[in-house]
């Protein structure tokens, strides 16, 4: 009888296990985070003394720092372009913050596939918070248009200068926040972006879910609720002397910079603590970046040494306005504490998230697939990185290995550096690489396309 009931319950639990064995992993979540204007040298994993990061310093001690990223742009727009379509500013719709007349806000086009909509096709709930700047009410750039189930924040780059807004976007609805009606300064925006972000993960902890979360801070306006400001009141030097000529709207930039920092710091902190309340610490891919350089206003960058090792700030393709910090936490899959110098770019998020996914990605991006890289696996990058800025003047940027050709102005002479012996990009060896120089020169006329809201003849004409 034992003999007979043993082989019952094989019978019964065989095709259980095997059932179990056959059914696919679930893919990872996917979590992109973005500050807006951090510098390379900002936080404490990529050199910062000053100001405190324990959040984004444990991040990095559970993965890995790229050394190597370029987020996308050199300001916020184009980037956020880039990492939503995985095509880089010589291809892509937004090259700019502005376009057409230098006036008028282009949005993303309903031909553009954005990784939401990728990520959504493979059976993912999507979410974005935080400042868009692709499109504008109604029209066909708004994120619940481009692939997103829900979003909250701001549609314009500008609005999303003021951090306690009366009204801020919800989906379609622009809604009020009574905190800070009738010029009450109640809800510090990035607070709520965090907010919006917990109950989507809470929402959604039982299916795969993208969240981008693209934080306001330290962003332009330099302004934090008293709390954090308390933190570092006294602590640096305020040289009257640095604030002339900027909208600088406090007598203590340092420290108020300084306070918008780790008040990030401190979100980020909250988006982990929640994955790791509800479990899915394990299962979640958490990047961080900064969409750009470092601004140059009010000798902060100086001060705290944003720009790190590099020549150049927001606006510039020198590597200052084009390099930033790269966090990446997979728990078990990415490398825990360790650093990368494999070059990458936001580009290649979208290829890489449609990996991580089991998608297939659109055809013909400028972006590969560096889950490998990621994962501290050997990655050979072929092919280059391009850049180019249009706001002004004209200007472009190409890297091939080790080697970056940049051109500041459409009439300068290209200029060219080793990034691996000289990071600062002082010393120019055009005259000593010719090989070099001539590919970079034809890449900078073959690498793009014509775009009718950013012709290069009018940014040629206006110069900074």
């Amino acid at each position: 009888m034992r003999a007979f009931l043993r082989i019952v319950l094989m019978l019964g639990v065989l095709p259980l296990v095997g059932a179990l064995a056959a059914a696919p992993a679930r893919p990872p979540n996917i979590i992109y985070i973005m500050a807006d204007d951090l510098g390379f040298g900002d936080i404490g994993p990529f050199g910062q003394k000053k100001i405190r990061t324990p959040n984004l310093d444990a991040l990095a001690a559970q993965g890995t720092c790229f050394d190597q990223f370029y987020p996308g742009a050199a300001v916020c727009s184009p980037t956020r372009c880039n990492l939503m379509t995985g095509l880089h500013s010589g291809h892509a719709t937004i090259r700019g913050n502005h376009g057409r007349a230098g006036v008028a806000r282009v949005p993303l086009r309903v031909a553009d596939v954005t990784v939401a909509e990728v990520l959504k096709s493979a059976g993912y709930a999507t979410a974005v918070a935080g400042k868009w700047g692709l499109g504008e009410p109604g029209n066909e750039g708004i994120p619940n248009r481009q692939g997103f189930d829900h979003w909250f924040g701001y549609l314009n780059n500008d609005r999303a200068e003021d951090y306690f807004p009366e009204k801020i976007w919800k989906n379609e609805e622009e809604i009020t926040l009574p905190g800070n009606v009738g010029g009450k300064r109640g809800q510090y925006s990035n607070d709520l972006m965090t907010e919006e972000a917990l109950a989507f993960i809470e929402g959604n902890r039982v299916k795969p879910f993208f969240l981008y979360l693209a934080y306001t801070i330290p962003h332009a306006l330099l302004e934090v609720p008293a709390d954090s400001l308390a933190d570092y009141a006294g602590k640096f030097p305020e040289p009257l002397s640095d604030l002339k000529g900027n909208k600088v709207p406090t007598t203590t930039p340092r420290a108020t910079y300084a306070a918008m920092v780790t008040r990030l710091d401190r979100e980020v902190g909250r988006v982990l603590d929640k994955l790791r309340t509800l479990g899915l610490e394990e299962n979640t891919v958490v990047f961080f970046c900064s969409d750009n350089g470092a601004p140059n206003r009010a000798g902060i960058p100086q001060f705290f040494g944003s720009m790190g090792p590099f020549r150049g700030f927001k606006g510039s393709l020198y590597e200052g306005g084009i390099h930033t910090p790269m966090i990446v936490r997979w728990p078990g899959k990415i490398p825990a504490g360790k650093r990368s110098d494999f070059p990458w770019a936001g580009w290649d998020f979208l290829p890489t998230a449609a990996a991580l996914a089991g998608a297939t990605p659109p055809k013909n991006l400028d972006g590969i697939n560096v889950l490998p890289a990621l994962r501290g696996e050997p990655l050979q990058r072929e092919g280059y990185l391009y850049w180019e800025h249009l706001e002004g003047r004209f200007a472009q940027a190409v890297r091939i290995g080790d080697l970056k050709a940049v051109r500041e102005e459409s009439d300068a002479a290209v200029e060219v550096y080793n990034l691996r012996a000289d990071p600062g990009e002082t010393k120019d060896l055009a005259a000593t690489e010719p090989a070099f120089l001539a590919r970079a020169t034809e890449l900078f006329r073959t690498a793009r396309t014509e775009s009718e809201h950013w012709p290069v003849a009018r940014a040629t004409k206006k110069k900074r």
